[in-house]
């Protein structure tokens, strides 16, 4: 099965994004930007990057470091939309995608689906 990561600060977001994907059949686990080491070996990791703070890159070396592999997708409510989700942004902050908020859950399944597939559904 699927696991995912989601490293939120906020906690309306942070629950939404959860249901979203477990809703869809993966395997989630959730936690502020804070908390990275504590939630174990992902698929994938989905992390809320605040850019004005300039934060942003420092938050995903930190998860990078905390999941060695793992791909990551970085949520923010700087990104304008439209922003090629694997454009210069992606490639800055070295993550493989990028998303807008606010965004659809059709938007976030397609982009995790996009990385790591559709949940396997032989755990239900």
């Amino acid at each position: 099965m699927s696991d995912i990561v989601i490293y939120e600060d906020n906690d309306l977001m942070r629950a939404l994004l959860q249901e979203w994907l477990s809703d869809a059949g993966y395997r989630v686990r959730a936690a502020p930007p804070g908390r990275m080491g504590n939630l174990g070996k992902a698929s994938l990791a989905i992390v809320s990057v605040d850019m004005p703070k300039h934060s942003g890159p420092q938050l995903v070396r930190e998860i990078q470091a905390a999941h060695p592999g793992t791909p990551l997708i970085a949520i923010s409510g700087q990104f304008r939309a439209g922003l090629s989700t694997v454009g210069a942004t992606a490639q800055t902050l070295g993550v493989q995608q990028v998303i807008a908020k606010p965004f659809t859950c059709t938007d976030l399944l397609t982009a995790v689906r996009a990385i790591i597939g559709a949940p396997s559904r032989l755990a239900h």
